[in-house]
């Protein structure tokens, strides 16, 4: 009997592990899955992503992404592979009629899997077991409720899918040097990780457990349980081969725009006019934690300033140095993102729990409780007076969305999720022992329900007032279009115009150059979609320009035709000889020239 029961202990834990971790990735899936096709794909990156994988699909062509007639090399190839994936399914436009199902899908599931992974490591912990599953959920969701993996987890680009991966890494090599798991699947995944960004995974990688080992004092025995030299061929037999594939057959064009222009220059240059002062990532590592942050601050004290822990117990010192450590690097870049922070939010989910399950009581730990629970307070008031300050919203691209947001009662709900959850959480503090190590649970709960009831309608609503114009534009040039009728759009740039049209675009932003550079562009460039034509009488081309647009001076007297209008947008038919003496007539009035053939390195 004693041995029948001695043999159960263990089953019976893991039964209770897989029935936590199947709650977390159901929480996951309802933050990170739920409506993610319902509403269509948002500029300005994401139609790039999903346009390139979609042709993937359609062609047969899996090596080189391209988009809009032009090879895209910004990023490896794995997002697009993911993605391809779905557009290759059957029936996908009867399932996926927006085409964000297909291309969304690798960002969400891949934020969920981590979710389930950071849970999973916490359940393995050597801890008390009454706060162990109520650790490991909290982790989880402070992980996925960072306004930063929201976002990003439901948009169709490669940011989710890279953290997860280097943050699986990551996880792997800590529970590797704490006596669990192989030493090679960490690597295996690291390489993985180098075709969903690039180098900067192993950077991130190499650095995060540079200044581990260096904290903890215990190199050797990190050395000898990873087992870099090994590890690095792995990860590099993972990776190098597409990229050697890709550089014999696009050559130095790839070689320049993906390692000199995408990876070496955005570090030690800025581009696209990303100038941030050094202190950029301060911010952003308070805004990406909210409400939560302060639980963060404390989280990252702790892991830093005790004693080196034994190995199974380090997790807090090793989340800490993997959130330093991407703080450090990326504050070094010259080129700095928000998104570039979303590497550190798992590291941030692991610290906000851990310091949650640490508190004591006394004046540091309520005081530390009530600047957690002022955050959501400000949230829940913010909300309740949407009626003072939802009015002052003033945008060109969304002129109904104060009133619609409003007649929503969004706010009102947002208001009520975040009252009930601050309300459970103040409960719960007073409460004996164990439920009150749910406190933070509770306010999760809150900010959970306020996602799935208030901020998924209005992302809804923002959708509408955004994003539809432009997919009834790209409806109205599919049934408009001509035979090789060319398309051009100018003024507010939209590349989903692309990928709603699938017709290749000719972009031409609100510069004085705007008539010039499309007149010369339609007589002279190639692209695959695109050939060169002359201006004679039978040629016209159909222009996609907003109503600001269509009001300066070079573009208010070019005759056209009016085809369609739909929100700000309108649709011009526009005879090619009357494009070309209007801007041959420009060119001499304002003496400008054409000079798209000038260094772009980011045009569609």
């Amino acid at each position: 009997m004693t041995r029948y029961a001695v043999g159960q202990a263990p089953l019976n834990q893991a039964r209770r592990r897989r029935w936590l971790l199947l709650l977390v990735a159901a929480a996951g899936l309802a933050l990170l899955v739920w409506q993610l096709g319902s509403t269509g794909l948002v500029d300005e990156t994401p139609p790039l992503f999903a346009a390139s994988a979609r042709a993937m699909a359609e062609t047969g062509d899996w090596l080189t992404p391209r988009v809009n007639g032009l090879p895209r090399y910004d990023k490896p190839p794995l997002v697009y592979w993911l993605m391809g994936l779905g557009y290759a399914l059957p029936a996908q436009p009867l399932w996926d009629p927006l085409g964000t199902w297909a291309a969304r899908l690798p960002s969400a599931l891949s934020s969920v899997a981590l979710m389930v992974l950071l849970a999973d490591t916490l359940l393995r912990l050597p801890q008390r077991r009454e706060s162990q599953a109520i650790t490991a959920i909290s982790a989880a969701l402070a992980f996925a409720l960072s306004p930063l993996v929201l976002l990003w987890s439901r948009i169709a680009v490669s940011d989710a899918l890279f953290s997860a991966l280097l943050s699986t890494a990551l996880l792997l090599f800590w529970r590797r040097y704490a006596g669990q798991g192989r030493w090679w699947l960490p690597w295996a995944v690291l390489g993985l990780a180098v075709l969903a960004k690039g180098p900067v995974a192993v950077v991130l990688a190499g650095l995060t457990t540079a200044v581990f080992a260096t904290l903890q004092s215990d190199w050797p025995r990190l050395w000898a349980r990873l087992r870099p030299f090994q590890g690095l061929g792995l990860t590099a037999a993972v990776a190098l081969p597409w990229y050697g594939l890709e550089l014999l057959v696009e050559g130095k064009p790839y070689w320049d725009s993906f390692f000199g222009y995408h990876n070496l220059q955005r570090f030690t240059g800025v581009v696209n006019n990303h100038l941030q002062p050094w202190w950029f990532f301060l911010p952003v590592l308070v805004v990406a934690s909210l409400p939560f942050t302060p639980l963060l601050l404390a989280g990252l004290w702790d892991g830093l300033r005790w004693k080196a822990p034994a190995p199974e117990l380090s997790l807090q010192r090793f989340a800490a140095c993997w959130l330093l450590s991407v703080f450090v690097f990326f504050t070094a870049a010259a080129t700095k993102l928000p998104s570039y922070w979303i590497p550190a939010t798992p590291a941030a989910g692991l610290l906000i729990a851990l310091a949650a399950q640490n508190l004591r009581g006394g004046p540091w730990g309520t005081s530390l409780k009530a600047l957690t629970l002022l955050p959501l307070a400000t949230l829940a008031v913010g909300l309740a007076a949407g009626p003072l300050w939802v009015p002052l919203i003033v945008t060109p691209e969304m002129p109904g969305l104060g009133p619609a947001l409003l007649a929503s009662r969004a706010l009102e709900q947002g208001s009520l999720c975040f009252s009930l959850g601050l309300a459970a959480a103040l409960l719960l503090w007073a409460c004996r022992p164990f439920w009150s190590a749910a406190w933070l649970l509770a306010q999760q709960l809150g900010v959970v329900a306020f996602v799935l009831t208030a901020l998924l309608p209005m992302v809804t609503l923002g959708d509408q007032q955004r994003h539809l114009p432009v997919r009834r534009m790209a409806s109205a040039v599919v049934e408009r279009r001509q035979s090789d009728e060319p398309l051009a759009m100018v003024g507010i740039l939209k590349p989903s115009l692309h990928f709603y049209a699938r017709q290749v675009v000719i972009y031409e932003g609100i510069e004085p150059s705007g008539p010039i550079n499309l007149n010369d562009r339609l007589a002279h460039e190639r692209r695959r979609g695109q050939e060169p034509s002359a201006p004679d009488d039978a040629n016209t081309v159909l222009m996609v320009i907003d109503a600001s647009t269509a009001e300066l001076p070079q573009w208010s007297g070019l005759p056209h035709r009016l085809l369609h209008s739909t929100g700000l947008y309108r649709l011009w038919r526009v005879q090619r000889k009357d494009l070309d003496q209007w801007a041959r007539d420009w060119s001499r009035r304002s003496g400008s020239r054409a000079d798209w053939q000038d260094p772009r390195p980011e045009r569609y």
